[in-house]
């Protein structure tokens, strides 16, 4: 079968690496034993074998330099030039100066692909191959030339043949080279270093065959140059190793390598007292004898010397290396330890740091008092403006909180919009009056970016005797905290123990708001909503009641915000918006009377929102255009995914018919601009603006102003909180269409509104 030297094609040799590779081996298998029969062959037939060897080693190499490689192929491609110097001399008949020179070339190759191949830096392992040709030098000179040049009168082959063995040093110094930069030889570069070996040997069995004129050297000199080529190409075939072994130049020595100076230093002298010994014959005493062995021990000594510097430097450097290494281990460790005690914002003590402080001060013999504030309405300022003027102000915050603080006392950000005060050895009292203090500092404007904001907050106090139950400290003042902000925001509460039993029915009405919902005890009532000219009800609000069997009503001012707080509201106002959908259907069909519904932001940020509410519709059969969802203008002004959401499902159910009105209006965020862009076809007038009597000119110019608003941009306006006949003359004197109040009717349940709304027909019938 005929053998390509082509590396085919890739892919297919990737399929079939194996039968690929045991037909080189064969090949190779094939080619060596050919090689040992060499010697058996007349000397004009070994040249005939000699060729088809040496073809088949570098076809190998061919093969092998096609593959994907590591490292460069361009030493394989020198070494297999190297086999090709070897085959043109083995074409010669006899040997000549031109099979010299081309010998000489080949070692030269060879050496310079054993320097090509990849490892450390381009001078590494110099010094250590530079000590084994001085070492080997002394050998030569010793055991070949000496005995077989030096002393001879005449050399029966030619001078040519006495470069062989020193070329051979600078080979076996190119592998001495490689095994220090790789620290370590994979197989193929064993392989190499075995070729490397066996060339040597080859060569010197041919240079003592020339010099001593003794039959056989040369052809067992051919087997051991086949059999070195053959290596070669088995090497290139190997795949390389991803993982190649690297030297380590700087680590210490091992008594091997301690071991193997010494032998080397002491080379040179032993073989010269060898020759001392053995060539002092009582005639004039050859000078080459000592100064070549000699001379090559003082180099080896230099090279010793110069390894060793390189590596003392190497070690120098490498403890420098370890000192830096350390001091940023210890760095990066501060480093670490401050930013898991402190936040990573505004630089201050985190939560956790201070909770330790507060188990420290609290357990101690000052006792003291510790603040909790929280900023109002930084969810508004995030979603409104964005989070980069939201951090802004959090940093002015802290910086302002920290200059707040005296010796001894500690500022921290807890997380979020909350940041603590704690104050060893201080009162309750004490600590309110630093509170209040605090409170005005931080109203004073902040410039954030581009934004001036005047900026509030809300503190809760609790203070603390010595030995106190630090457990206990960091809650009782987020209670505080709550209660200041439920008390309006932007004022001080100082903690109470029934705060405590106040938290507690929190919990507990949370508890029972689930089952409640399940158990229907809740009702929804109807506060008509009036034509202020005529007096004809044109609406209604639905409210939601609770209503436990047993006990007393719970009031919307409890149970809606905990509602709110634990998310039980989406299916509360899911459920009260089916409820009045299906109460309104006879009322609209009767007297055309339509329906508000509360709409509470959380169900706005339910995407599924619209879908619910236009399936209450179909369900109970009552026109789209007879329902009002009522917002707060919170709800509009705000940014974000949530405000997108919610402004999304308002025009979703405009398109479909049904009106929005917005709840509490002047008491938020008032803007003409969401007046004129949102989709908003009602203005609800809070209770907040309703005048006493005719004498109260600020307030009718207040709702004279929301009044005329509205007309202008085309809005129905529904006053609230309307409980006096003056009031109602009032109200349709500043041109205002609709009222709700307890002067019309209180709230009541959806059959006694049937039956007012039925009283209301009879008495204009009559």
């Amino acid at each position: 079968m005929p053998i390509s030297l082509r590396g085919g094609d890739p892919e297919r040799a990737g399929a079939q690496p194996d039968r690929r590779d045991r037909l080189w081996h064969a090949v190779l298998l094939t080619a060596g034993l050919v090689a040992i029969g060499v010697p058996l062959l007349a000397p004009e037939m070994r040249m005939v074998a000699y060729l088809p060897v040496v073809a088949v080693a570098l076809g190998a190499v061919v093969t092998g330099t096609r593959r994907p490689r590591i490292g460069p192929r361009w030493p394989w491609w020198v070494m297999g030039a190297a086999m090709v110097c070897s085959a043109v001399a083995g074409g010669f008949p006899d040997y000549t100066d031109g099979v010299d020179v081309l010998h000489v070339v080949m070692c030269l190759l060879f050496t310079m692909g054993l320097l090509g191949l990849p490892g450390g830096r381009e001078w590494s392992g110099l010094t250590e191959a530079g000590i084994v040709l001085c070492t080997g030098a002394a050998l030569e000179w010793v055991f070949l030339y000496d005995p077989l040049v030096h002393d001879r009168t005449a050399t029966p082959a030619a001078e040519n043949t006495i470069v062989y063995p020193m070329l051979d040093l600078l080979v076996l110094g190119a592998v001495v080279r490689l095994i220090v930069v790789r620290g370590g030889l994979n197989r193929a570069e064993m392989e190499l270093a075995t070729a490397a070996t066996v060339l040597t040997a080859a060569d010197v069995i041919f240079f003592v065959s020339a010099v001593t004129g003794e039959s056989g050297g040369p052809a067992w000199s051919t087997v051991g140059w086949l059999f070195g080529f053959l290596l070669v190409g088995t090497a290139a075939l190997r795949p390389e190793d991803t993982e190649q072994p690297g030297a380590d130049q700087g680590r210490p020595h091992g008594w091997r390598t301690v071991l193997a100076n010494i032998v080397l230093v002491l080379i040179g002298p032993v073989v010269t007292v060898y020759l001392l010994i053995t060539e002092n014959d009582g005639e004039d005493f050859d000078k080459m004898d000592v100064l070549l062995p000699m001379g090559s021990t003082g180099l080896t000594a230099v090279l010793l010397v110069i390894r060793l510097s390189h590596t003392t430097a190497l070690a120098y450097q490498q403890t420098a290396r370890l000192r830096q290494a350390v001091r940023e281990q210890a760095g990066l460790q501060e480093t670490l330890s401050h930013q898991a005690s402190h936040d990573a914002l505004t630089g201050l003590p985190n939560r956790q740091t201070m909770k330790g402080l507060i188990a420290d001060v609290a357990t101690g013999r000052t006792g003291g008092a510790f603040l909790l504030l929280g900023l109002d309405g930084f969810k508004d300022v995030n979603e409104r403006l964005g989070h980069p003027i939201g951090d802004a102000l959090l940093i002015e915050v802290a910086a302002r909180l920290s200059a707040a603080t005296r010796d001894g006392e500690t500022a921290a950000r807890l997380g979020g919009d909350e940041f603590a005060l704690l104050l060893p050895g201080s009162t309750a009292e004490n600590a309110a009056l630093r509170a209040e203090a605090l409170l005005g500092e931080l109203r004073r404007p902040v410039l954030a970016g581009s934004q001036s904001l005047r900026p509030s907050a809300s503190i809760g106090v609790r203070g603390f005797a010595p030995a106190s139950d630090s457990v206990h400290i960091l809650s009782d003042a987020d209670l505080a905290l709550y209660a200041a902000k439920s008390a309006g925001k932007d004022q001080v509460a100082v903690f109470d123990p029934a705060m405590r039993e106040e938290q507690a029915e929190r919990i507990r009405l949370l508890d029972r708001l689930g089952a409640a919902l399940d158990a229907d005890e809740f009702a929804v009532h109807y506060q008509p909503i009036v034509a202020l000219e005529g007096g004809t009800v044109v609406g209604v609000e639905a409210l939601v009641r609770w209503f436990p069997p047993g006990q007393k009503p719970v009031g919307p001012d409890r149970f809606i915000p905990a509602a709110e707080d634990s998310g039980l509201i989406i299916a509360l106002g899911e459920w009260v918006l089916r409820q009045a959908c299906r109460d309104a259907v006879a009322w609209h069909r009767r007297w055309g009377t339509g329906v508000s519904v509360n709409v509470s932001p959380r169900q706005l940020a339910d995407p599924a929102f619209t879908v619910k509410a236009l399936g209450a519709l179909r369900d109970s059969g009552l026109p789209a255009t007879a329902l009002t969802v009522e917002i707060t203008e919170g709800v509009l002004v705000r940014s974000g995914a949530h405000a997108q959401q919610a402004i999304a499902h308002l025009q979703a159910l405009r398109a479909e018919g049904v009106r929005v009105a917005i709840d509490d209006f002047g008491t938020g965020y008032s803007s003409l601009a969401y007046l004129r862009d949102l989709p908003i076809d009602v203005l609800k007038v809070d209770r907040a603006f309703m005048p006493e009597d005719g004498a109260d000119t600020s307030q009718l110019a207040l709702v004279r102003t929301i009044v005329d608003l509205a007309r202008s941009m085309g809005l129905v306006t529904v006053a609230e909180g309307v409980e006096t006949p003056v009031q109602a003359d009032l109200l349709r004197v500043l041109g205002c269409t609709r009222g709700q109040g307890y002067y019309f009717a209180r709230p009541v349940s959806g059959p006694d509104l049937e039956a007012m709304l039925t009283a209301a027909e009879l008495a204009h019938a009559g």
